[in-house]
């Protein structure tokens, strides 16, 4: 099945600078870091009837590339944003040509059928995203629910969850009940007033066990008021790596951070990462190793140093 972009004529290559066009078609990849969670879309594209909120700007291949770049990354994970639905057209589409640099994380609904799923998967799409802030939590044990992950699991793909910490024991051991694969966003989005002690952080503390739990050390300003989340994501990044250590973290810019512009920017994003995590060794790890065998990204030239963002 050829992906298309139903509804819309928009291609996401258009406008594309022969910088970009260059980084994308280079066959001297070499990894040096990973974005795990970034976002692409332009003014045009079919919009979910239930989103909370629409963008009123574009936020390109071609800008994120040259994020990319800038700051020593060599490759990127682009994830569907909620207000697009499950229109997912856009970034497979990137992903599909490009399958050296990206990976994409789409958003489907339980009863998506095979052939969608198959194209997805040959798109190199490898996860499936639950934004459940604002819904309904679902009953897993439902079968239009338990047949979906399950055939997620057949793919390999994993379930990536965005949602309040304290939703977080009910959804995670859900999931695990049904032997999935996790990636937890935005480090489990616990309270800002209780930081590392909030309880549905502390209980995704606990599944780190398991071995088939991630976290993403992301958008830490999406769990406080009118700040970047820099320092908040301090405390959080180091339990974190007390109990995950760093072959089950990732880091991912949120670009183009969406309703929080105003209060960060990718170079912030970057940085951030040196103060969460001040360990050199570390910080590769959750930029390339974790991230390559999470997303299933091959690795180029192993023994090289890969540079930090920044």
């Amino acid at each position: 099945m050829e992906l298309t972009l139903p509804g819309t004529t928009v291609d996401p290559f258009i406008g594309l600078s022969d910088k970009s066009a260059a980084w994308l078609e280079s066959d001297a990849l070499r990894m040096t870091g990973i974005d795990s969670h970034a976002h692409i879309f332009v003014q045009g594209l079919p919009l979910s009837a239930s989103r909370r909120h629409a963008p009123d700007y574009d936020a390109t291949l071609d800008q994120y590339i040259d994020h990319l770049v800038g700051h020593g990354l060599s490759q990127g994970v682009l994830v569907q944003p909620s207000f697009l639905g499950v229109d997912n057209a856009f970034l497979a589409a990137v992903s599909k040509r490009y399958p050296a640099r990206f990976r994409g994380v789409a958003v489907v609904n339980p009863e998506v059928d095979d052939v969608e799923l198959e194209a997805l998967n040959d798109a190199h799409v490898v996860g499936a995203r639950l934004n459940l802030i604002g819904l309904p939590l679902p009953d897993f044990r439902e079968r239009r629910w338990s047949t979906l992950l399950s055939r997620l699991n057949a793919l390999r793909w994993h379930v990536e969850v965005q949602t309040h910490s304290a939703d977080l024991p009910y959804v995670l051991d859900a999931l695990l009940a049904q032997r999935c694969t996790i990636v937890v966003d935005h480090f489990g989005r616990p309270d800002a007033a209780q930081g590392a002690n909030d309880p549905g952080f502390r209980h995704l503390l606990s599944k780190a066990p398991s071995g088939d739990v991630w976290v993403k050390l992301s958008a830490a300003y999406r769990s406080v008021v009118a700040a970047n989340g820099t320092e908040n994501g301090i405390g959080l990044a180091a339990a974190l790596m007390d109990a995950f250590g760093a072959h089950r973290l990732v880091w991912g810019s949120d670009w183009p951070h969406t309703q929080h512009r105003h209060l960060i920017a990718y170079d912030a994003a970057a940085n951030a990462l040196r103060r969460w995590i001040p360990d050199e060794t570390a910080r590769q790890t959750i930029l390339t190793t974790s991230p390559a065998e999470l997303f299933r990204l091959q690795t180029y030239a192993v023994g090289d140093k890969a540079p930090q963002p920044g």
